[in-house]
């Protein structure tokens, strides 16, 4: 009778065949079994946060950032993502210039950026913060990654003129660049002390929880959109 041949098996049949040959045709079996199944074990949707201390949770527990709970949210909503947390306290948008290329690995498929507020508070110009992040959605956009631009909002003391410069800058730079904004990445939580820490400025985890059910759709919308992050 003549042996049937491997190639006419299914994986199953093979996987089976070999536990009853020697090790090599064991590890041979093993393989091609796996090689069947990759096609449809499908990668994590890889997500970083890339910010300041908005970004980091600075003062708060650990599983309390913003990176950490959307993550959260989104699993539980179905979505197989992975979300770094490339947060730096203090970090203007030069310092995040800086850093870019290093603090978003290869294989990423989507940046939440989100820069600008130490810019503000320090009084540099909206040119220069402007300047910046369009330098980073550029490279972003060279590695074929997409990006969610997080808006930020000039206090109020620095006056009329500063806040128009500033405020429009984020609208500016989405419209240039095809990119989705999230206007103002604080929204719902700033100037509510019961969302935010004794500072007055970072919020506290109830915030962040509010922060996360507010961007949640504009998330998944890219999800959807790049579900493979081609």
């Amino acid at each position: 009778m003549e042996e049937t041949k491997p190639e006419a098996l299914s994986s199953y049949g093979l996987l089976v065949m070999a536990f009853k040959r020697p090790a090599p045709a064991l590890l041979a079996a093993i393989v091609v079994w796996f090689s069947f199944l990759s096609p449809v074990m499908a990668e994590p949707h890889q997500i970083v946060g890339f910010g300041d201390s908005l970004m980091a949770g600075y003062g708060l527990n650990p599983g309390e950032s913003f990176p950490e709970k959307l993550e959260k949210a989104l699993r539980a909503r179905g979505h197989d993502v992975v979300i770094g947390n490339a947060g730096v306290s203090g970090d203007t948008t030069s310092s995040g210039l800086s850093r870019l290329d290093w603090s978003v690995p290869d294989g990423t498929d989507l940046v939440i950026l989100e820069l600008g507020a130490n810019d503000m508070l320090r009084g540099v110009s909206p040119e220069i913060t402007e300047k910046n992040l369009d330098e980073m959605i550029a490279r972003l956009k060279v590695r074929n990654i997409a990006v969610l631009l997080a808006g930020m909002r000039a206090a109020p003391n620095l006056g009329p003129d500063y806040a128009a410069a500033f405020d429009g800058i984020y609208s500016r730079l989405a419209e240039k660049h095809g990119l989705p904004l999230y206007p103002f990445f604080l929204d719902g939580v700033a100037a509510d002390r019961s969302f935010l820490l004794e500072d007055g400025m970072h919020p506290n985890a109830a915030g962040i929880d509010r922060m996360v059910e507010r961007f949640l759709p504009a998330v998944e919308k890219l999800i959807a959109e790049r579900p493979d992050g081609s």
